[in-house]
């Protein structure tokens, strides 16, 4: 979780210092089956390359092509969906550390899902978490998945009995699921908390409700042209007129002061992750390097 978070980090920091190019993600829709495809380069750290996955019924496949920036040679193939996870809550990590009260002691987290996980790791990584409350839609799901992140993170990881539960009195919030609807109410939050929310990545999926990012004097997302194609929470907002894409600071900008990010200790502040090529390709460099010391990897007839 440690090194995802210097990864995604320094992806951030790229982009925001003009070292980095992300192309957002284009999808392919067939009725059984969806091919997405994230590409970018990250030339200060020497590659270049896309995620591709496809989703389905069955399941879903992930794999990161990764090359070499100056030769063009291909480097690895990395099948990225135990990867992906790390670094999608690497991301929420990131923003927890820049964005959070650096005192923040509680979180609430909304999922109970393979993408919780990375979540769940990621923020007790960043923070010196002593208690995480879970909701989740099944009670057995829930008890087990809190039993084995107690055990991976030395947290206090329990089950709350109902959303509201998981939202108050907490320093930050992280949400991870395909919700259509928002799953909690605004009124809930105390001032001063941070919310990540991870799981709205198209139109039809909402996590947060209007008066919750109404109540945000900070939104946060990754990168705004991935934001303004895929923040199903964001985009109602935009339509409306009540935000506009210029109040939408790039966290790799905060990372690099070039914006400001909490000011206060009571202001609520959201991230809003999409995910991006170039948080795959800064975490898969990283990973081939471990493999390689490590020895281990197949190589592949391929150049």
């Amino acid at each position: 979780a440690t090194m995802a978070l210097e990864a995604v980090e320094s992806a951030h920091r790229d982009l925001a210092l003009g070292l980095a190019q992300d192309t957002p993600r284009a999808r392919t829709r067939l009725p059984q089956t969806v091919l997405h495809i994230l590409q970018g380069a990250l030339p200060a750290q020497g590659v270049l390359g896309y995620k591709a996955y496809t989703s389905n019924r069955s399941g879903n496949r992930f794999l990161v092509h990764l090359f070499d920036a100056a030769s063009g040679s291909l480097l690895a193939v990395i099948e990225a969906d135990y990867m992906g996870m790390i670094r999608t809550g690497a991301a929420s990590g990131v923003a927890a550390k820049w964005l959070a009260r650096p005192d923040a002691k509680v979180a609430g987290v909304f999922g109970a899902g393979w993408q919780a996980e990375g979540h769940v790791r990621a923020i007790c990584a960043a923070l010196p978490f002593e208690r995480v409350k879970v909701f989740g839609r099944k009670a057995d799901k829930l008890a087990a998945f809190c039993e084995r992140m107690r055990e991976v993170t030395g947290v206090a990881i329990v089950p709350a009995a109902s959303a509201e539960e998981a939202v108050r009195g907490s320093d930050l919030i992280g949400t991870v699921t395909t919700a259509a609807q928002p799953l909690f109410e605004a009124d809930w939050l105390s001032p001063g908390t941070h919310i990540n929310a991870a799981g709205s990545n198209a139109l039809i999926r909402q996590e947060l409700s209007e008066a919750t990012l109404r109540r945000a004097s900070l939104i946060a997302v990754d990168a705004v042209p991935t934001a303004l194609a895929e923040a199903g929470d964001l985009l109602p907002l935009l339509e409306k007129g009540r935000l506009h894409a210029r109040q939408l600071v790039e966290l790799g900008d905060i990372i690099t002061g070039k914006q400001q990010g909490r000011t206060s200790v009571d202001q609520i502040t959201v991230f809003e992750s999409q995910g991006m090529a170039i948080q795959d390709l800064a975490v898969a460099l990283r990973v081939l390097a471990a493999a390689q010391e490590a020895g281990l990897g197949i190589e592949l007839p391929l150049k």
